[in-house]
């Protein structure tokens, strides 16, 4: 009863008989905030009585004290959706331009993503703040994702670096050996190698260019985050050329930037329309050794450019040796909303386009750079 008077909101409909007190009615009185129907509230659900109204407003030393409460009765991934929904609701964003409400809030890469949007907004006194706690989302992700990444990708550049014909010192023995022990002769206890794997070596192995050109509207705003991210561990490896390009419509090249993660997220501009094709364009320019490039479109593919143009430079790309990889989105969300009809047309090119977790980008990346095929999700 008492967990179903707290989802119901009390009042005459909720037939429960239940009355929070202590803790849970200080609860109570949070979820009444945001979700209750009283004046001052957020729109409100069917379900809640009337008598959850306590409401939000639009005071900053309220907000900032229901945000304490939260963080306080519920777990950091109850605590994220509801700030969320706050943001959505109660259009609470002109008050994360304030420093003492950033430094009560969760951070985590929604809230990350809405910064960003109100970047231009954002008065001085808030700016270091903001990067603060973009900086702390951006380490914990680096934390998460850069070892794993670096493995993956280490793997498969030294797989695609292997000498089919070494020189005595370059041989991989335990590969070797392993791929011969069909070839072994016990009556003289020993293998006879028929086929010589070597190590790759410095001057066999073939650096890869990457280009990572991201979709920055504002439907994209984790995949921005993610990618900058990915952008900046890929950039930390010595063995790959990565470049990163963000656009809507008009193309940005932040490579320069790439040290630095934050100083990447700060330099887009979520928002705006979208011109594929144009930032395709730019990509394009860029490739000098097809056969060792790798290019990961991330984009809804939304296209507000010139379609046609768009697919025959992706076609020209695919011809000349170039991996292309088109990501719908790259965040842990559920199933992208996306162009299906564009989706159709690359994946008829031979480049599947696919939403991808962030989990699932360093496989996704080790497969290209290993022209095999991409391990594509099942929808």
């Amino acid at each position: 009863m008492r967990r179903w008077r707290l989802v119901l909101g009390g009042g005459g409909a909720d037939g429960t008989g239940h009355e929070p007190a202590g803790e849970d009615a200080a609860m109570d009185r949070a979820l009444a905030a945001l979700y209750g129907d009283g004046p001052g509230a957020g729109a409100g659900v069917a379900s809640r009585g009337t008598e959850r109204g306590a409401g939000l407003g639009g005071s900053a030393p309220h907000v900032a004290r229901w945000l304490g409460d939260i963080r306080r009765y519920f777990p950091s991934s109850v605590v994220q959706v509801m700030q969320r929904d706050a943001i959505d609701r109660l259009g609470l964003s002109a008050l994360l331009l304030e420093p003492e409400m950033l430094e009560a809030v969760e951070a985590d890469v929604h809230l990350v993503g809405t910064l960003l949007s109100l970047n231009k907004a954002m008065p001085e006194t808030t700016r270091e703040t903001a990067r603060a706690v973009v900086r702390k989302v951006v380490r914990d992700l680096e934390e998460r994702l850069a070892g794993r990444t670096r493995t993956a990708l280490t793997g498969a550049l030294d797989r695609a670096a292997k000498v089919g014909r070494p020189r005595h010192r370059d041989i991989d023995w335990d590969r070797t050996i392993r791929a011969n022990l069909r070839h072994y002769l016990p009556e003289h206890g020993t293998i006879v190698p028929e086929r010589l794997i070597g190590h790759g070596r410095a001057e066999h192995a073939v650096k890869k260019d990457v280009v990572l050109c991201v979709d920055q509207s504002g439907s994209m705003a984790a995949s921005v985050v993610y990618a900058s991210v990915f952008g900046a561990v890929l950039a930390s490896m010595r063995s790959l050329n990565t470049r990163l390009v963000v656009f809507d419509t008009a193309v940005v090249d932040l490579t320069e930037h790439l040290d630095d993660p934050v100083d990447v997220l700060f330099g887009t501009q979520l928002g705006g329309g979208t011109d594929i094709n144009r930032a395709l364009a730019y990509c394009q320019s860029l490739i000098t050794r097809p056969a060792e490039t790798v290019v990961v479109l991330v984009s809804d593919l939304y296209e507000g450019g010139i379609r046609d143009e768009m697919l025959k430079r992706v076609a020209a790309m695919k011809a000349a040796g170039v991996q292309f990889v088109a990501l719908l989105v790259l965040s842990d969300e559920g199933a992208p909303a996306y162009d299906r009809e564009h989706a159709a047309a690359l994946a008829a090119l031979g480049a599947p386009a696919f939403a991808c977790t962030p989990d699932l980008f360093p496989e996704v990346m080790a497969a290209a750079l290993e022209k095999r095929p991409l391990p594509i999700p099942e929808a």
